[in-house]
């Protein structure tokens, strides 16, 4: 792969990474998943361009954030979904 391309990955891998933050702070299961999947494949891009500039730290990371989403995913599938448990009123909750 041309060093331009390798290069060029960061940007697509942020603004992946922020997508999938904003999907899996959804209250709904489908969203959520989605973003699971989506920050799976920004930690696949970031180990690309952590591979590409010896970004070592970088890439421990991304595995380590890769595995919890995996995780994060399965959970999501398996549980409740969230808004039918969550407080409408976030002031009526309780101390």
């Amino acid at each position: 792969m041309p060093d331009a391309l390798l290069d060029a990955i960061q940007w697509p891998a942020m603004l992946a990474s922020l997508a999938a933050a904003w999907l899996v702070a959804s209250q709904d299961r489908r969203r959520r998943s989605w973003g699971f999947w989506v920050f799976m494949g920004s930690n696949v891009l970031w180990v690309a361009w952590g591979w590409h500039t010896q970004a070592h730290a970088l890439i421990a990371l991304q595995v380590g954030l890769f595995v919890l989403n995996v995780r994060g995913a399965g959970k999501n599938e398996a549980g409740p979904d969230s808004a039918a448990h969550a407080p409408t009123d976030f002031r009526s909750r309780p101390p």
